[in-house]
């Protein structure tokens, strides 16, 4: 810990900057441009471990939970909605496939804030808050790279 704060502030700054990271994050990347995203960036990528999408649904029994899931487009009012599909055409494909970038992107990013707690929070407590980074953002990307790869068949890319 590099700075030294009463338990009672850091908890409360680790709740209200998690809120911050998480809404700040979220809203740059929906109003951020479409011609930043990149569909064919590396990370976007399909890679063979996925088997296709078969991993999603055998080892991580995506099927039965991707549906509760929030959608946090629905706070902006920019926000591309990808809980349901709503048209049947290839240019909504397109743009279906680049807000699943979007999303994606978004989660790991907040992802990439977590370190930032080590500064003010005990060595073990920055730990717990990359986890807790992960668990919350982890289902996130799984779903939004499962879609993608039923997306992609749809488009046939």
């Amino acid at each position: 810990m590099l700075i030294e704060l009463p338990v009672i502030w850091i908890v409360l700054i680790d709740i209200v900057l998690w809120g911050i990271i998480h809404i700040s994050v979220a809203y740059i990347g929906t109003v951020l441009p479409d011609k930043y995203i990149n569909t064919e960036f590396w990370l976007f990528k399909e890679f063979r471990w996925e088997k296709n999408g078969k991993l999603y649904e055998s080892v991580f029994k995506i099927k039965k939970w991707k549906e509760f899931l929030p959608d946090g487009s629905a706070i902006f009012k920019k926000g591309f909605r990808k809980k349901r599909i709503v048209l049947r055409d290839e240019k909504y494909f397109k743009q279906f496939k680049l807000e699943l970038c979007r999303a994606e992107a978004v989660h790991w990013v907040v992802i990439l804030f977590s370190p930032v707690f080590f500064i003010w929070n005990y060595w073990w407590v920055g730990y717990i808050m990359i986890l807790y980074a992960v668990i919350a953002n982890l289902p996130c990307i799984l779903a939004q790279r499962y879609n993608r790869i039923r997306f992609n068949k749809m488009l046939k890319i």
